[in-house]
Protein backbone atom coordinates (compact mmCIF):
# COMPACT_ATOMS: atom_id res chain seq x y z
CA UNK A 1 0.00 0.00 0.00
CA UNK A 2 1.53 3.63 -1.21
CA UNK A 3 1.21 6.65 0.64
CA UNK A 4 -1.74 7.92 -1.10
CA UNK A 5 -3.70 4.92 -0.93
CA UNK A 6 -3.23 4.56 3.01
CA UNK A 7 -4.21 8.32 3.68
CA UNK A 8 -6.79 7.98 1.66
CA UNK A 9 -8.40 5.60 3.90
CA UNK A 10 -7.19 7.10 6.92
CA UNK A 11 -9.36 10.16 6.24
CA UNK A 12 -12.46 8.16 5.34
CA UNK A 13 -12.37 7.16 8.64
CA UNK A 14 -10.88 3.75 7.33
CA UNK A 15 -8.39 1.50 7.74
CA UNK A 16 -4.99 1.02 5.87
CA UNK A 17 -1.81 -1.09 5.95
CA UNK A 18 -0.14 1.47 9.09
CA UNK A 19 -1.27 4.62 10.48
CA UNK A 20 -0.57 7.99 8.18
CA UNK A 21 2.79 9.83 8.55
CA UNK A 22 3.24 13.19 8.41
CA UNK A 23 6.55 15.73 10.06
CA UNK A 24 7.16 19.64 10.70
CA UNK A 25 10.55 20.66 11.30
CA UNK A 26 12.10 24.27 11.57
CA UNK A 27 14.48 24.95 8.54
CA UNK A 28 17.28 24.78 11.35
CA UNK A 29 15.78 21.30 12.57
CA UNK A 30 16.08 20.30 8.45
CA UNK A 31 19.57 21.25 8.38
CA UNK A 32 20.94 19.69 10.91
CA UNK A 33 19.22 16.31 10.48
CA UNK A 34 21.07 16.83 7.23
CA UNK A 35 24.28 17.54 8.94
CA UNK A 36 24.06 14.78 11.23
CA UNK A 37 22.44 11.97 8.73
CA UNK A 38 24.41 12.36 5.90
CA UNK A 39 21.60 12.96 3.25
CA UNK A 40 19.22 15.51 1.70
CA UNK A 41 16.36 16.08 3.88
CA UNK A 42 13.84 14.78 0.99
CA UNK A 43 15.72 11.43 1.58
CA UNK A 44 15.41 11.62 5.43
CA UNK A 45 11.53 11.47 4.65
CA UNK A 46 11.94 8.90 2.54
CA UNK A 47 13.96 6.45 4.74
CA UNK A 48 11.22 6.92 7.18
CA UNK A 49 8.37 6.79 4.40
CA UNK A 50 6.55 10.21 5.34
CA UNK A 51 3.50 9.75 3.25
CA UNK A 52 2.68 13.64 3.28
CA UNK A 53 5.02 16.40 0.88
CA UNK A 54 4.44 19.82 1.07
CA UNK A 55 5.01 22.27 -2.35
CA UNK A 56 6.46 25.18 -2.35
CA UNK A 57 3.44 27.11 -4.52
CA UNK A 58 3.76 29.78 -6.51
CA UNK A 59 6.99 31.74 -6.88
CA UNK A 60 7.15 35.43 -5.96
CA UNK A 61 7.54 37.87 -8.62
CA UNK A 62 6.19 41.22 -7.33
CA UNK A 63 8.30 44.25 -5.70
CA UNK A 64 11.62 43.57 -4.23
CA UNK A 65 11.34 42.26 -0.55
CA UNK A 66 15.08 43.08 0.29
CA UNK A 67 14.57 45.57 2.95
CA UNK A 68 12.62 43.50 5.76
CA UNK A 69 9.50 43.86 4.31
CA UNK A 70 6.46 41.11 3.56
CA UNK A 71 3.72 40.94 1.21
CA UNK A 72 1.78 43.04 3.18
CA UNK A 73 4.44 46.09 4.06
CA UNK A 74 4.78 44.67 7.75
CA UNK A 75 8.20 45.47 8.33
CA UNK A 76 10.45 42.57 10.41
CA UNK A 77 13.62 41.71 11.42
CA UNK A 78 15.67 38.56 12.12
CA UNK A 79 15.64 37.23 16.09
CA UNK A 80 17.88 34.64 17.30
CA UNK A 81 16.94 32.00 19.46
CA UNK A 82 19.04 29.57 21.00
CA UNK A 83 22.63 29.06 20.77
CA UNK A 84 25.38 26.88 18.82
CA UNK A 85 24.10 23.89 17.32
CA UNK A 86 20.49 24.61 18.64
CA UNK A 87 20.23 27.85 17.49
CA UNK A 88 17.10 28.93 15.31
CA UNK A 89 16.50 31.87 13.36
CA UNK A 90 12.62 33.86 13.24
CA UNK A 91 10.84 36.84 11.15
CA UNK A 92 9.79 38.98 14.00
CA UNK A 93 7.34 41.88 13.71
CA UNK A 94 8.59 45.33 13.85
CA UNK A 95 5.97 47.56 12.33
CA UNK A 96 2.78 47.07 12.30
CA UNK A 97 2.17 49.64 9.37
CA UNK A 98 -1.68 49.91 9.83
CA UNK A 99 -1.66 50.82 13.59
CA UNK A 100 -2.44 54.00 13.56
CA UNK A 101 -5.21 53.90 10.71
CA UNK A 102 -8.24 55.63 12.37
CA UNK A 103 -11.34 54.67 9.97
CA UNK A 104 -11.75 51.55 7.69
CA UNK A 105 -11.13 54.28 4.68
CA UNK A 106 -7.81 54.65 5.65
CA UNK A 107 -7.46 50.71 5.92
CA UNK A 108 -8.73 50.81 2.34
CA UNK A 109 -6.28 53.83 0.97
CA UNK A 110 -3.09 51.90 2.36
CA UNK A 111 -1.08 51.61 -0.52
CA UNK A 112 0.81 48.01 0.42
CA UNK A 113 -2.34 45.16 0.13
CA UNK A 114 -0.75 42.41 -2.41
CA UNK A 115 -1.98 42.06 -5.86
CA UNK A 116 -2.19 38.13 -6.80
CA UNK A 117 -0.40 39.14 -9.82
CA UNK A 118 2.79 39.18 -8.41
CA UNK A 119 3.14 35.42 -8.02
CA UNK A 120 3.73 33.15 -11.13
CA UNK A 121 1.64 30.04 -10.50
CA UNK A 122 3.17 28.10 -13.42
CA UNK A 123 5.14 26.30 -11.63
CA UNK A 124 2.92 24.87 -9.22
CA UNK A 125 1.49 21.73 -11.54
CA UNK A 126 5.45 20.66 -11.49
CA UNK A 127 5.75 21.15 -7.84
CA UNK A 128 2.83 18.36 -7.73
CA UNK A 129 4.16 16.10 -10.25
CA UNK A 130 7.19 15.86 -8.21
CA UNK A 131 5.56 14.67 -5.66
CA UNK A 132 3.03 12.26 -7.48
CA UNK A 133 6.06 10.45 -8.99
CA UNK A 134 6.50 9.08 -5.85
CA UNK A 135 2.79 8.24 -4.74
CA UNK A 136 2.77 10.91 -1.98
CA UNK A 137 -0.04 13.35 -1.16
CA UNK A 138 0.62 16.82 -2.37
CA UNK A 139 0.07 19.11 0.83
CA UNK A 140 -0.03 23.19 -0.37
CA UNK A 141 0.08 25.32 3.08
CA UNK A 142 2.52 27.93 1.64
CA UNK A 143 5.19 29.58 4.51
CA UNK A 144 4.91 31.13 7.50
CA UNK A 145 4.59 34.20 6.35
CA UNK A 146 2.30 33.89 3.56
CA UNK A 147 -0.24 31.13 4.92
CA UNK A 148 -4.13 31.10 3.74
CA UNK A 149 -5.72 33.57 7.17
CA UNK A 150 -7.43 36.47 8.44
CA UNK A 151 -6.55 36.81 11.97
CA UNK A 152 -2.69 36.27 12.05
CA UNK A 153 -1.80 38.62 8.68
CA UNK A 154 -4.48 41.06 10.63
CA UNK A 155 -2.51 41.34 13.61
CA UNK A 156 1.07 41.58 11.80
CA UNK A 157 -1.14 44.30 9.95
CA UNK A 158 -2.41 45.89 12.91
CA UNK A 159 -0.62 45.01 15.84
CA UNK A 160 -1.93 42.62 17.90
CA UNK A 161 -3.28 44.92 20.82
CA UNK A 162 -4.78 47.00 18.31
CA UNK A 163 -7.09 44.10 16.30
CA UNK A 164 -8.26 42.75 19.47
CA UNK A 165 -9.49 46.12 20.80
CA UNK A 166 -10.81 47.10 17.33
CA UNK A 167 -13.43 43.77 17.84
CA UNK A 168 -14.39 45.10 20.77
CA UNK A 169 -14.70 48.68 19.73
CA UNK A 170 -13.99 49.61 16.53
CA UNK A 171 -15.58 46.82 14.60
CA UNK A 172 -15.94 48.65 11.57
CA UNK A 173 -11.56 48.59 11.19
CA UNK A 174 -11.47 44.54 12.21
CA UNK A 175 -14.25 43.92 9.60
CA UNK A 176 -12.00 46.11 6.65
CA UNK A 177 -8.92 44.39 7.93
CA UNK A 178 -10.00 41.01 7.17
CA UNK A 179 -12.25 41.90 4.34
CA UNK A 180 -9.25 42.80 2.66
CA UNK A 181 -6.87 40.22 3.76
CA UNK A 182 -10.03 37.28 2.82
CA UNK A 183 -10.29 39.46 -0.90
CA UNK A 184 -6.51 38.52 -1.51
CA UNK A 185 -6.12 35.46 0.00
CA UNK A 186 -9.32 33.82 -1.93
CA UNK A 187 -7.99 34.73 -5.33
CA UNK A 188 -3.87 33.40 -4.72
CA UNK A 189 -5.79 30.47 -3.84
CA UNK A 190 -8.31 29.79 -6.73
CA UNK A 191 -5.06 30.53 -8.86
CA UNK A 192 -3.08 28.25 -7.08
CA UNK A 193 -5.83 25.59 -7.45
CA UNK A 194 -6.28 26.19 -11.32
CA UNK A 195 -2.60 26.19 -11.75
CA UNK A 196 -2.31 22.77 -10.12
CA UNK A 197 -4.97 21.29 -12.49
CA UNK A 198 -6.99 19.03 -9.52
CA UNK A 199 -3.20 17.50 -8.27
CA UNK A 200 -2.76 19.11 -4.84
CA UNK A 201 -5.15 16.57 -2.41
CA UNK A 202 -5.01 18.83 0.83
CA UNK A 203 -4.71 22.99 1.40
CA UNK A 204 -3.70 23.59 4.74
CA UNK A 205 -4.90 26.91 5.75
CA UNK A 206 -3.29 28.29 8.78
CA UNK A 207 -4.61 30.92 11.90
CA UNK A 208 -3.92 30.51 15.13
CA UNK A 209 -6.92 31.01 17.60
CA UNK A 210 -6.55 29.46 20.57
CA UNK A 211 -4.44 29.90 23.61
CA UNK A 212 -3.04 27.14 25.89
CA UNK A 213 -6.21 27.38 27.90
CA UNK A 214 -8.92 28.56 25.32
CA UNK A 215 -9.83 30.88 23.06
CA UNK A 216 -8.08 34.24 22.13
CA UNK A 217 -11.24 35.79 21.55
CA UNK A 218 -14.88 34.53 22.38
CA UNK A 219 -16.56 31.95 20.35
CA UNK A 220 -19.07 34.56 19.52
CA UNK A 221 -17.07 37.19 18.38
CA UNK A 222 -15.23 34.49 16.43
CA UNK A 223 -18.24 33.07 14.54
CA UNK A 224 -18.86 37.26 13.69
CA UNK A 225 -15.41 38.10 12.38
CA UNK A 226 -13.56 34.99 11.41
CA UNK A 227 -15.86 32.15 10.56
CA UNK A 228 -17.46 34.04 7.37
CA UNK A 229 -14.38 33.67 6.10
CA UNK A 230 -13.16 30.74 7.06
CA UNK A 231 -16.49 29.92 5.57
CA UNK A 232 -15.16 31.35 2.47
CA UNK A 233 -11.45 29.53 2.26
CA UNK A 234 -13.23 25.87 2.78
CA UNK A 235 -16.11 26.94 -0.05
CA UNK A 236 -13.29 27.26 -2.22
CA UNK A 237 -10.98 24.47 -1.39
CA UNK A 238 -14.15 22.21 -1.64
CA UNK A 239 -15.02 23.63 -4.97
CA UNK A 240 -11.75 21.86 -6.69
CA UNK A 241 -12.57 18.68 -5.06
CA UNK A 242 -9.71 19.01 -2.78
CA UNK A 243 -9.18 18.34 0.88
CA UNK A 244 -9.21 21.00 4.05
CA UNK A 245 -6.99 21.10 6.80
CA UNK A 246 -6.60 23.83 8.96
CA UNK A 247 -3.72 24.47 11.67
CA UNK A 248 -4.58 26.15 14.97
CA UNK A 249 -2.34 26.23 18.23
CA UNK A 250 -4.46 26.19 20.99
CA UNK A 251 -7.64 24.98 22.84
CA UNK A 252 -10.02 25.40 19.97
CA UNK A 253 -12.73 23.18 20.92
CA UNK A 254 -15.58 25.53 21.99
CA UNK A 255 -15.51 26.09 17.66
CA UNK A 256 -15.12 22.67 16.41
CA UNK A 257 -18.50 22.24 15.66
CA UNK A 258 -18.46 25.60 13.78
CA UNK A 259 -14.74 24.48 11.56
CA UNK A 260 -16.63 21.04 10.68
CA UNK A 261 -19.99 22.83 9.62
CA UNK A 262 -17.66 25.22 7.06
CA UNK A 263 -16.34 22.34 5.73
CA UNK A 264 -13.09 21.31 7.15
CA UNK A 265 -11.51 17.66 7.14
CA UNK A 266 -8.61 17.79 8.91
CA UNK A 267 -7.81 19.68 12.00
CA UNK A 268 -3.93 20.52 12.89
CA UNK A 269 -2.21 20.88 15.28
CA UNK A 270 -3.70 18.81 18.24
CA UNK A 271 -1.51 19.98 20.92
CA UNK A 272 -1.48 17.81 24.56
CA UNK A 273 -1.07 20.35 26.68
CA UNK A 274 -4.05 22.44 25.19
CA UNK A 275 -7.33 21.94 27.50
CA UNK A 276 -9.55 19.49 25.92
CA UNK A 277 -6.85 19.11 23.09
CA UNK A 278 -6.00 15.27 23.71
CA UNK A 279 -6.63 13.18 20.68
CA UNK A 280 -8.62 10.77 22.64
CA UNK A 281 -10.94 13.38 24.16
CA UNK A 282 -11.34 14.87 20.38
CA UNK A 283 -11.73 12.10 18.78
CA UNK A 284 -14.72 10.57 21.22
CA UNK A 285 -16.45 14.09 20.64
CA UNK A 286 -15.89 15.05 16.80
CA UNK A 287 -14.51 11.66 15.70
CA UNK A 288 -17.05 10.76 13.21
CA UNK A 289 -16.80 14.29 11.41
CA UNK A 290 -13.50 15.38 11.07
CA UNK A 291 -10.01 13.72 10.90
CA UNK A 292 -6.88 15.07 12.87
CA UNK A 293 -3.26 15.39 12.33
CA UNK A 294 -0.56 15.86 15.03
CA UNK A 295 -0.64 15.44 18.88
CA UNK A 296 2.89 14.80 19.73
CA UNK A 297 4.41 17.31 21.90
CA UNK A 298 6.98 19.51 21.13
CA UNK A 299 6.56 21.27 24.58
CA UNK A 300 7.70 18.20 26.98
CA UNK A 301 8.20 15.12 24.95
CA UNK A 302 9.88 15.92 22.08
CA UNK A 303 12.66 18.22 24.09
CA UNK A 304 13.21 16.75 27.24
CA UNK A 305 11.58 13.12 27.08
CA UNK A 306 13.78 10.13 27.32
CA UNK A 307 13.47 7.25 24.52
CA UNK A 308 10.91 5.10 26.21
CA UNK A 309 8.52 8.27 26.91
CA UNK A 310 8.66 9.02 23.39
CA UNK A 311 7.47 5.51 22.51
CA UNK A 312 4.83 5.28 24.79
CA UNK A 313 3.25 8.53 23.35
CA UNK A 314 3.56 6.90 19.61
CA UNK A 315 1.66 3.97 20.46
CA UNK A 316 -0.65 5.54 22.84
CA UNK A 317 -1.85 8.06 20.19
CA UNK A 318 -1.29 4.54 17.45
CA UNK A 319 -3.90 2.51 19.65
CA UNK A 320 -6.45 4.96 19.36
CA UNK A 321 -5.86 5.79 16.03
CA UNK A 322 -5.72 2.25 14.83
CA UNK A 323 -9.53 1.70 15.84
CA UNK A 324 -10.88 3.48 13.16
CA UNK A 325 -8.59 5.84 11.18
CA UNK A 326 -8.92 9.82 10.75
CA UNK A 327 -5.71 10.15 12.14
CA UNK A 328 -2.20 10.98 10.79
CA UNK A 329 0.79 10.79 13.11
CA UNK A 330 2.85 14.66 13.44
CA UNK A 331 3.94 17.00 16.19
CA UNK A 332 1.96 19.11 17.64
CA UNK A 333 4.25 21.85 15.56
CA UNK A 334 7.39 22.13 14.18
CA UNK A 335 10.16 20.08 15.98
CA UNK A 336 12.72 23.03 17.14
CA UNK A 337 15.84 23.26 17.54
CA UNK A 338 16.18 22.09 21.29
CA UNK A 339 15.32 18.44 20.28
CA UNK A 340 18.11 16.18 20.30
CA UNK A 341 17.97 14.37 16.55
CA UNK A 342 18.40 11.06 18.50
CA UNK A 343 15.10 11.83 19.74
CA UNK A 344 13.71 12.46 16.01
CA UNK A 345 14.94 9.46 14.99
CA UNK A 346 13.14 7.37 17.50
CA UNK A 347 9.88 9.29 16.92
CA UNK A 348 9.99 8.17 13.22
CA UNK A 349 11.31 4.70 14.14
CA UNK A 350 7.76 4.50 16.70
CA UNK A 351 5.90 6.15 13.82
CA UNK A 352 6.46 3.27 12.02
CA UNK A 353 6.43 0.32 15.02
CA UNK A 354 3.92 1.29 16.24
CA UNK A 355 1.22 2.47 13.49
CA UNK A 356 0.96 -0.74 11.75
CA UNK A 357 -2.38 -2.19 11.50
Amino acid sequence: MNSRDRTFLALEHRRGDRVPIDFWATTAVAQHLETQCGKPYVEFLDDYDVDLRYIEGPTYTGPDLSQGEDIWGVKRAAVASGSGGQSESYSEVTMAPLSMSQSPSDIEAYDHWPNPDMFDYDVVEKQCDAVLQGNRVVVFMGDRLNRVAQFKPAMYLRGTESIFLDLAANPAIAETVFRKVREFYLEYLERILLAAKGKIDIVMTGDDFGAQNGLLISADMWRTFIKPGFADYMNLIKRHKTRTMHHTCGSVVEIIPDMIECGLDILQSIQPEAKGMSLASLKEAFGRDLCFQGGVSIQETMPYGSRDSIRDEIKSLADIAKQDGGYIFCTSHNIQADTPVESVITLMEAYLEFGRI
